[in-house]
């Protein structure tokens, strides 16, 4: 008879977000009243993802199209596998010091889709943190409208995708226009 149950790869992995999750909401890392609100016409868009992948031609592009006045700096870093987490991590920590200094109104943090085991550095102690601490509002733009990962309960706004977060970030100046 079985005398204990451990959980495996993804089961595992279940466990320990919820875990973390029930931890930092605990800590009111979640709180609403957290949550800064999006400046309507940003200066300067600081964008954390790999500088290789889909997201950051994404975002881009949607910028590019809706607004094309906000001066955008992307800060390259690993997304998944070992050390993402830290990289992530350090690279808000830093573009947020940074903000003042470079005119940054909103920072976007995140990547394409994948599994639960390629987005979990969004899962991960220091990246929730990294959010939560920050004083430059926060967009998470991680994987695709089904994923959740503890990066979009401290970011100050979720996004379905890397795409939808760049059109929250910036307002259409074609809309404008229109107006």
């Amino acid at each position: 008879s079985a005398q204990r149950i451990t959980p495996r790869g993804a089961g595992e992995l279940e466990l320990a977000f919820r875990q973390l999750k029930d931890k930092l909401a605990g800590e009111g890392l979640f709180d609403a009243d957290r949550k800064k609100p999006l400046p309507p016409f940003p200066r300067g868009i600081g964008i954390i993802t790999s500088p290789t992948g889909a997201a950051v031609r994404d975002i881009g592009r949607t910028l590019r199209r809706r607004w094309g006045v906000s001066k955008v700096y992307l800060f390259g870093a690993l997304v998944q596998g070992p050390g993402a987490a830290e990289q992530i991590a350090n690279a808000i920590a830093t573009l947020d010091d940074a903000a003042e200094k470079l005119g940054l109104d909103v920072l976007i943090v995140g990547r394409g889709g994948g599994s639960l085991e390629d987005l979990w550095a969004f899962n991960e102690e220091p990246v929730v943190r990294a959010i939560a601490n920050a004083r430059t509002p926060i967009i998470s733009a991680v994987g695709h409208e089904v994923d959740i990962t503890l990066a979009d309960f401290a970011a100050d706004l979720r996004a379905a995708t890397p795409t939808a977060a760049a059109e929250l970030a910036v307002p259409d100046k074609a809309d404008l226009l229109r107006r």
